[in-house]
C-alpha cells in the first residue's frame, strides 16, 4: 500500500540535508524508503546494513561503492579503503566525504538499520558524512534507535526532518485499505477497534490480517495485539504458527537461523529435500519473505518475522539452533563463502572450525584493510580461551597487533604463541609451528640482531614454500644483515626478496626492500641506482595499494633524501608529510622499522635546519631503543644523530613538522563529532591526557581551537580534505 501523504513529506523536506527515520520494528521504514525512491526521480545510492558491517572500512566500501553506481567518487576513495594502514578519520572519511560534496548530480544516500553499528568509528564516520551532504542531496538514515549524529545540534540548526513512529503508523483509512489489499472485509466498527489495538503499528496489523484470512475470530485476533514485541509473538506462537502446518512450522522456525536463504542451503540445514518450492510458496503466501534477487533464487524474511521465528525455535527446539548453524556453516564452506562459514561456526560455538578459518582468512582480510573485522574474530577467539590451543592464532594475533601500532599486544600474544605446544596443522602448509615463531621473534627482535637474524634464517629455511610468510621471512633476514652492519650481504639478500616476491605477485616485501636498496646505493655514493630502485619502490606501492602502509614510511625517507640531494624542497617537505601521517604505526613491536625511519627522517629534517622535528624524532627513536637495546648499526647512527644535533644551529620551534606520535594519533579523532571525552574512552586514554595532547597539536599548528587545527593540519597534507 502506498504511503502517499508520508512520502510527499519526505520529498518536501529536501532543503534539510539529513533525515532520519527512527521506529521500532515492524513500522516500515524500509519500506516507505523504497516506496519514496521509485517515485521520488532523485538518484537513491542504498546501503542495507548489518552486524558484520561493525569495520568502518567495509561499511564505507559499501557507501563508496553505492554512490560509485550513481557518479564515480575517483580512486582515491578505493585506495584508502583497501589500504591496510590508511586512517579512517584522517583519509577514508575525508576522501569519502569529499567525493560525496563534490556530486554534480542530487542523491540520497540511505543507510538502512544503522541501529546495528555499534562500532564507534562507523559511527563518528557517519557523523562527519552528515557534514558533506551536498546541496539538494540527502543524508538519510533508518533504524531502531537515534541515529549517530548530534540530532540536537541539527535539529536547532533546522537541518534534519525527522520521522518517527507517529508518523509511520497507518491511520485508520490505510488501515481499511491494508485489509482490503489482502480481500479482508470488516465493519468499520471493527476496524477501528483493530486499529486502537495495534496503535495503528503496521506489523501489528498486517499479521492480524494473515490470521483473519486464515479464518480466525476478529475478538481473539483484536484482544491479542497491543503493540509489543511480547504480544505479537505470544500471538504468532498461539495462533499464527498452531494454524498452519507442521512441515511449514518446522520449515519457518528452523530456517529463521539464516540471515539469508535459497533453496539448497535450506535443503543442508533442514537435512532434507524440497526446500525451493517452499520459499516459491511462502514467497506467494506474502508471509513476510523477501526477496534478494530478480531470479527468485535468495530470500530473507522481514526482520520482525524473523526475531518471531527465532524466538519459537529457542523456546521449542533450543538444542537444535546449533546443528542448524553448523550445517549452514558447512554448506557455506563446501560452497566456498569461508567468510559466511565462520559467521556460522562463530554462531555455533565452534572454536576448533573458527580457529581454522581465521587462520585461513585472517591474513588476507588485513591485507585488504578490514582491520576491525580481524579483530573481532581474534576477540572471539581470545574471549574463549583458543590461543592457548591454536599457537598460529596467537602468531597472527602479535603479527596483526604489531603491524597496526598495538605493541603491548603484540608482546602478549608472541609469549602466548611460545608457551603453547606445537601445533598440528598450519593454514600456509608448513610442516610445524617453530617457523612462525621464529618469525615473529624475528619482528619484534626483543633478544638482538643476532638472534634476528638466526631467527629470521630458520623461518626462511623451514617456512612452506608456498607460504603467505615466507617473502616476510626473508625481508627480516635481510633487515638482521644490515643492523649487523654486514652491507653487502644484506644487498643481495634484499635483491633475492623483490625477485621472489614479484615472481610470486607479492608487492609489499619487495616495496621495502627496493627501498632498503636505495638507501644502501646512496649510501655508497651511487645516486642513479638509488633514483632507479627508488622509482621501482615507488610504483610497487602505488601498484599494490601500499602507499598508506606504516612500514613504507621508510619508502618516503628515502624519497625525501633523493628531493634534497636534488634541491627540491618542496618535494622533500611533501614526502616528510606522508611519512609523518604513517609513523604511528610504527611502534617497539617493529624495532628495526621503527627506529631506521625515525633516524631517516631526521636527517632529513637536519638537513632543512628544522631542528625541532629532529630533535622530536631522534627522542622517539632513543625510547624504543631502551626497549630494543641490541639493534645493532641503529645504536651508533642514533648516537651519531645526537652528537650532531647538538652542535647543529637553526630553528628549535615546535612546529606541524615535530608532532609527536601521540599527538599525530590523536589528530584523526580530531576531525571527528567526537568530545575529548569520547575520544579519550576511545582511544583507552584519560580525558586529561587528550585534552593535554590537543592543547600542544594547537600550539604547533598555531592554531586557537579544534576546527581551526584541523583545517590547518589539512592545508598541511597531515589529513585528507
Amino acid at each position: 500500500m502506498r504511503r502517499s501523504s508520508l512520502i510527499e513529506r519526505l520529498k518536501r523536506g529536501g532543503r534539510r540535508p539529513i533525515t532520519s527515520v527512527v521506529a521500532p520494528a515492524g513500522y516500515g521504514k524500509t519500506t516507505v524508503l523504497a516506496q519514496w525512491a521509485e517515485r521520488n526521480g532523485q538518484a537513491f545510492a542504498w546501503v542495507s546494513v548489518d552486524e558484520a558491517d561493525n569495520d568502518p572500512k567495509v561499511l564505507l566500501t559499501y557507501v563508496a561503492k553505492a554512490l560509485d553506481a550513481v557518479e564515480p567518487v575517483g580512486e582515491r576513495v578505493f585506495d584508502a579503503l583497501a589500504s591496510p594502514g590508511s586512517s579512517v578519520p584522517g583519509s577514508v572519511v575525508p576522501r569519502l566525504g569529499s567525493a560525496f560534496s563534490s556530486m554534480a548530480s542530487p542523491v540520497a544516500l540511505v543507510l538502512d538499520d544503522v541501529h546495528v553499528l555499534h562500532n564507534s568509528e562507523c559511527r563518528a564516520a557517519l557523523s562527519v558524512l552528515a557534514d558533506h551532504v551536498p546541496g539538494g542531496s540527502r543524508l538519510v538514515l533508518a533504524g531502531r534507535a537515534e541515529p549517530p549524529l548530534r540530532i540536537a545540534r541539527l535539529r536547532a540548526e533546522g537541518k534534519v526532518l525527522e520521522v518517527g513512529p507517529g508518523d509511520l503508523s497507518l491511520t485508520r483509512e490505510e488501515a481499511f485499505s491494508l485489509l482490503r489489499n489482502v480481500d479482508l472485509t470488516l465493519g468499520e466498527d471493527d476496524v477501528a477497534e483493530l486499529h486502537r489495538r495495534t496503535e495503528g503499528w503496521p506489523a501489528g496489523l498486517y499479521l492480524a490480517a494473515l490470521y483473519l484470512k486464515e479464518g480466525g475470530p476478529f475478538g481473539s485476533a483484536a484482544v491479542s495485539f497491543g503493540g509489543d514485541d511480547r504480544l505479537v509473538s505470544e500471538y504468532l506462537e498461539s495462533e499464527f504458527l498452531a494454524r498452519i502446518s507442521r512441515r511449514h512450522r518446522t520449515f519457518l522456525t528452523r530456517t529463521a537461523v539464516l540471515k539469508r536463504m535459497c533453496g539448497p542451503l535450506c535443503d543442508a540445514v533442514l537435512d532434507m529435500s524440497g526446500s525451493t518450492p517452499a520459499l516459491e510458496d511462502l514467497e506467494r503466501s506474502n508471509l513476510l519473505l523477501v526477496p534478494l534477487d530478480g531470479r527468485g533464487d535468495w530470500y530473507r524474511y522481514h526482520h520482525l518475522f524473523r526475531d518471531m521465528l527465532l524466538a519459537e525455535l529457542h523456546r521449542q527446539e533450543p538444542g537444535l539452533v546449533p546443528v542448524l548453524q553448523r550445517r549452514a556453516a558447512q554448506w557455506y564452506e563446501r560452497n566456498r563463502e569461508p567468510e559466511e562459514a565462520l559467521e556460522y561456526w562463530m554462531k555455533a560455538g565452534e572454536v576448533d572450525s573458527a580457529a581454522r578459518l581465521v587462520g585461513a582468512l585472517a591474513f588476507l582480510s588485513y591485507q585488504r584493510g578490514r582491520i576491525a573485522t580481524v579483530e573481532r574474530w581474534l576477540g572471539w577467539l581470545e574471549d574463549r580461551a583458543a590461543m592457548e590451543s591454536y599457537p598460529a592464532i596467537a602468531v597472527l594475533a602479535a603479527m596483526f597487533c604489531a603491524l597496526t601500532g598495538k605493541p603491548a599486544q603484540a608482546e602478549r600474544w608472541a609469549d602466548v604463541a611460545e608457551r603453547v605446544a606445537a601445533a598440528t596443522s598450519l593454514p600456509d602448509g608448513s610442516p610445524s609451528i617453530e617457523p612462525w615463531l621464529a618469525l615473529i621473534r624475528a619482528l619484534l627482535c626483543r633478544d638482538g640482531v643476532e638472534q634476528m637474524r638466526a631467527d629470521a634464517e630458520l623461518a626462511a629455511r623451514t617456512m612452506a614454500p608456498g607460504s603467505f610468510w615466507r617473502i616476510t621471512a626473508m625481508m627480516y633476514r635481510a633487515a638482521a644483515h644490515l643492523m649487523a652492519g654486514d652491507l653487502d650481504r644484506a644487498d643481495v639478500l634484499f635483491g633475492d626478496v623483490v625477485a621472489e616476491g614479484q615472481a610470486a605477485g607479492i608487492m609489499f616485501g619487495p616495496c621495502i626492500a627496493l627501498a632498503e636498496r636505495s638507501l644502501l646505493a646512496i649510501a655508497s655514493g651511487d645516486w642513479d641506482l638509488g633514483r632507479r630502485y627508488l622509482s621501482e619502490a615507488r610504483s610497487l606501492a602505488r601498484g599494490g595499494n601500499l602507499e598508506d602502509y606504516p612500514p613504507v614510511t621508510i619508502l618516503y625517507a628515502v624519497a625525501a633524501r633523493m628531493a634534497l640531494h636534488e634541491a627540491d624542497r618542496p618535494r622533500a617537505e611533501a614526502e616528510l608529510t606522508r611519512a609523518q601521517r604513517l609513523r604511528p604505526g610504527l611502534t617497539y613491536a617493529v624495532p628495526h622499522m621503527a627506529v631506521q625511519a625515525r633516524i631517516e627522517l631526521a636527517r632529513c629534517h637536519l638537513a632543512l635546519f628544522d631542528l625541532g622535528a629532529a630533535r622530536t624524532l631522534l627522542r622517539e627513536a632513543e625510547e624504543i631503543l631502551v626497549r630494543r637495546p641490541r639493534l645493532g648499526v641503529f645504536v651508533r647512527q642514533a648516537a651519531d644523530l645526537r652528537a650532531e644535533l647538538s652542535r647543529a644551529r637553526g630553528s628549535s620551534a615546535l612546529g606541524a613538522s615535530a608532532l609527536t606520535t601521540a599527538e599525530l594519533r590523536l589528530l584523526p579523532m580530531l576531525s571527528t563529532h567526537l568530545s575529548f571525552r569520547e575520544i579519550a574512552e576511545e582511544m583507552f586514554l584519560s580525558r586529561h591526557t587528550v585534552k593535554a595532547e590537543a592543547m600542544s597539536i594547537y600550539r604547533k599548528l598555531g592554531a586557537s581551537s579544534r576546527s581551526q587545527a584541523v583545517g590547518r593540519a589539512r592545508e598541511l597534507a597531515l589529513l585528507d580534505k
